[in-house]
């Protein structure tokens, strides 16, 4: 299997890295990262700036091109540009830090595999609800084993599986629990500041994430230990929705 491997976090980033040894032994993989953080970009892409590439190598070892952009920027650059082919899987992580519910919308991880969906190859994005040891390699076993289902499997276009693993080594993960996503919103709150000019500015913050006592919900079965898949679809029109408008004769209003 030909991997092409990604993140938000920075070529330079532990669970990539940690996620590139599971893979490389069995699996061709090129790494193809943003030069640096890119949490929270969600799906924007560079159009006003040229992007440029770096072939570096990291401490581990490993050789891997960093791209002056986002994390939908390197899946762009890395398809049309940097492999020869199209790949079989792209895959997005690890990232430090669940996504799950609406942090969905904004995660620079699940861009990148979602961008890839477009382009029609199969794609994991793969988080981790922490950021010790033990969860980057329960997270990459079960990537692993995961990635090589789906590509057996397939997904259908426009779908993409969203992958949560609790903090935690293997043997305490309480299971798989296929997911949907929660809608439930964070409480948040802007704190208003004054800097040494006597400029006001603003911080944003949040409250952690309003708990669902639905089982079927990422972010619950994520905080029940188990580890969560969520299919999630590029198409995001409202079907029953569209129907509706059908009725309301929008069409014969006048403007």
């Amino acid at each position: 299997m030909n991997v092409l491997l990604t993140n938000d976090d920075g070529i330079h980033a532990q669970g990539l890295w940690v996620l590139y040894e599971k893979l490389h032994g069995r699996h061709a993989v090129t790494v193809v990262a943003p030069d640096r953080e890119r949490s929270a970009v969600g799906h924007g892409i560079t159009l006003h700036q040229p992007l440029r590439t770096a072939r570096i190598q990291v401490n581990s070892g490993g050789m891997g091109y960093a791209v002056e952009g986002t994390p939908v920027d390197c899946v762009k650059i890395g398809l049309m540009e940097i492999l020869d082919e199209k790949p079989d899987m792209v895959i997005s992580g690890i990232n430090p830090g669940a996504n799950v519910g609406v942090n969905i919308n904004y995660s620079g991880t699940v861009a990148a595999a979602k961008e890839a969906a477009l382009y029609k190859v199969p794609a994991i994005a793969v988080s981790i609800h922490g950021r010790t040891d033990d969860a980057y390699d329960c997270a990459a076993s079960f990537t692993r084993t995961l990635a090589e289902h789906v590509y057996k499997k397939g997904l259908p276009f426009g779908t993409f599986l969203n992958v949560n693993v609790p903090d935690m080594p293997m043997n305490k993960v309480a299971g798989i629990r296929i997911s949907r996503q929660g809608t439930a919103l964070y409480k948040e709150y802007v704190e208003k500041r004054i800097d040494p000019r006597n400029r006001t500015y603003y911080w944003h913050g949040h409250d952690a994430q309003m708990a669902s006592d639905n089982p079927d919900i990422d972010c619950a079965a994520l905080d029940d230990n188990f580890i969560t898949i969520t299919p999630i679809k590029c198409d995001t029109t409202d079907y029953d929705m569209l129907e509706e408008l059908k009725q309301w004769d929008i069409h014969k209003m006048s403007f």
